[in-house]
């Protein structure tokens, strides 16, 4: 009895040929941007594995899935991401399926069903996690299936074998104080997330640096701690401007609790930016809808999805990355929330 000599994955093809997985995805669904001689190349590996369509005279495409595995579905910063990957994965010739991170409750006695267990059920030739701290366990379940892992913004320091996506927090809260400061303003207040998440203590220090630059102390008041929602960015602004000594500018450190800071101030009577300044980080769809428009931080989120799904690629084609991360840059994008000091 012998065994079955398994099928060449699209890599391995794209190995034998000498070009990237790509080339060999737009050869076997017949795109044109590819020259003849590499076709000629890529047509050839392909018989020599025997690489046919049933019942045609053509190739068949190996269609590999993916998984994005997201922490929540609702609101702009999902959609943008998974925008920025389903595009990516388009030109990579692979397929994503995107979920939100649950379990189930465990039933007989046996363990929770987990996102693990749902992409290792589907075969998924990879994952890219998104805003989700997994587990060691969790890890090294997909380690042992040879299903490489991407993180995107991770929310701790990932294991050294396993690749993150993020952007420049630090360099991104260091020019949104320092626009702020540029403005005349002296008493700037922070509004960030959690403490213990990896982002949230960059855009700490980031803003930390800015004041300590300009010659000027951190005013530990001033520093509060939300959730990354609307209601916890209203709740420490509301805080912050009943102050004795209230803040007359507001770095916050996400668009959603930004919008929220906005219908605090305005239930006090506050005018932006004539009374107070305010930035946000992300630049989300909203922060164009908001009146006045919001002066923000710009995570290039689209290309973030686009990045992990590319580097994802590579990692399932058996290439080693040459760093653990990857860090795009942000951008301040002024608009009409800031303005000189009153």
């Amino acid at each position: 009895m012998t065994s079955k000599v398994p099928r060449p994955t699209l890599a391995d093809i794209a190995e034998m040929a000498g070009v990237s997985v790509s080339t060999v995805s737009k050869v076997l669904n017949g795109r044109d941007d590819v020259s003849r001689d590499t076709r000629a190349k890529v047509d050839e590996v392909l018989r020599q594995h025997h690489y046919m369509r049933r019942g045609t005279s053509g190739f068949e495409p190996e269609i590999r899935t993916v998984d994005l595995v997201l922490s929540g579905l609702d609101g702009s910063w999902p959609a943008s991401v998974a925008s920025g990957m389903e595009s990516a994965a388009y030109e990579a010739g692979v397929h994503v399926v995107i979920s939100r991170a649950r379990g189930s409750a465990p039933t007989g006695g046996r363990r929770a069903q987990d996102w693990v267990d749902r992409v290792l059920e589907r075969g998924s030739a990879g994952v890219v996690l998104g805003l989700i701290e997994a587990t060691p366990e969790q890890l090294a379940r997909l380690a042992a299936a040879r299903i490489p892992c991407v993180v995107i913004d991770p929310l701790s320091d990932p294991p050294p074998d396993v690749m993150s996506v993020g952007t420049t927090n630090w360099a991104g809260a260091y020019e949104a104080t320092n626009h702020l400061l540029q403005l005349g303003h002296r008493r700037i207040a922070l509004v960030t997330g959690p403490p213990h998440h990896l982002y949230t203590r960059a855009r700490m220090a980031g803003y930390r640096s800015a004041i300590v630059a300009a010659g000027l102390d951190v005013t530990p008041e001033l520093v509060r701690h939300g959730n990354y929602d609307r209601a916890s960015g209203a709740e420490q602004v509301r805080a912050l401007i009943e102050l004795p000594d209230p803040p007359t500018a507001l770095f916050i450190c996400s668009d959603h609790m930004a919008i929220g800071g906005y219908e605090a101030l305005t239930g006090a009577g506050l005018r932006v930016p004539e009374d107070i300044s305010v930035v946000g980080f992300d630049d989300l769809p909203e922060a164009r809808w908001v009146s006045p428009a919001l002066t923000t931080v710009r995570q290039p989120l689209k290309e973030m999805g686009g990045s992990a799904l590319r580097t994802l690629v590579r990692l399932m084609g058996g290439e080693e990355p040459e760093s653990p991360r990857v860090e795009l840059a942000t951008t301040l994008v002024v608009r009409d929330s800031t303005a000189p000091r009153p």
